[in-house]
């Protein structure tokens, strides 16, 4: 069977893909947050994953607020980055794993998760940035396939988190239950706090991002206590893209052992994040 051999989230705020651009990872503004990465880029060079299942949201690129689909899994032999041109360079195709993307949604819609199949997608910075800030030395060829999975964090009504929390638990046992000898990482993407827009623009909770980045390492369905309101509340209307963090620590279930975790703000007016958790032994 398929080894899940942990998951990691990060911010994927776009003018992160300038900064990369501008190869400005050493500048005073960027350093801080850049320097969250090398220490997972030694973890991940030690596991070796595969295949990384990417847990991110749409931001119209796909869909749109007239068709939003609550969850929505690629099953493409590739994704091609059709971003915003934040600054990231257009980036190679990212090569699809059909077997396990078919794998997942059929596991998926066995445990009641109606999922949009997307046979075709175009993936954004969402999905981009990450696999640039962990793989920052990829050629023409991504070290790992990949599969996306798409949460609603745009159009009301959203997912609550524990039904998010139960589509990452899925996620995790769909991957152990998959007939591979593949090692698969998931990537959960967003957040955390922020609002860009209305009267609370430029809002940042920190207290709230620390009291959730320290429940994804000692109880990880902690968030699900909250409703989305709440969490709108808490962490502001973009902030909500924690539903993405929050679906991919739970597939690993309730014990992981955190690898790194680094956090600093203001990144474009976004607290901006990253954490890595190793499947428990």
């Amino acid at each position: 069977m398929a080894e899940l051999v942990g998951c990691i989230t990060t911010s994927h705020v776009p003018a992160i893909g300038r900064a990369i651009a501008g190869n400005l990872q050493d500048d005073p503004y960027w350093k801080p947050f850049f320097d969250g990465f090398p220490a997972i880029r030694e973890w991940l060079a030690r596991v070796r994953p595969d295949v990384a299942v990417v847990i991110s949201n749409d931001h119209g690129l796909n869909f749109f607020l007239d068709k939003m689909p609550t969850f929505a899994v690629g099953a493409a032999p590739q994704y091609r980055n059709a971003d915003e041109g934040w600054g990231i360079p257009t980036l190679p195709p990212f090569a699809g794993d059909l077997d396990l993307s078919w794998h997942l949604i059929e596991q998926l819609v066995n445990a009641d998760f109606d999922i949009t199949t997307c046979q075709e997608m175009l993936v954004d910075h969402a999905f981009t940035l990450p696999m640039k800030l962990l793989w920052p030395d990829a050629g023409d060829t991504w070290p790992v396939a990949t599969v996306p999975v798409g949460i609603n964090t745009v159009q009301f009504p959203l997912p609550s988190a524990k039904r998010c929390f139960d589509l990452g638990r899925e996620i995790g046992d769909a991957i152990r239950s998959w007939d591979s000898q593949r090692r698969v990482v998931v990537i959960g993407t967003g957040g955390l706090s922020h609002q860009l827009d209305g009267q609370r623009a430029g809002f940042i909770n920190k207290e709230f991002d620390r009291k959730f980045m320290d429940s994804l390492a000692e109880d990880p369905a902690w968030a699900t206590q909250y409703s989305i309101r709440d969490l709108v509340e808490f962490t502001g209307t973009q902030g909500i893209e924690l539903l993405n963090w929050l679906a991919a620590r739970a597939t690993l279930g309730d014990q992981a052992q955190l690898v790194h975790a680094n956090y600093h703000i203001p990144i474009s007016n976004t607290a901006a994040a990253t954490m890595a958790f190793a499947t428990a032994n």
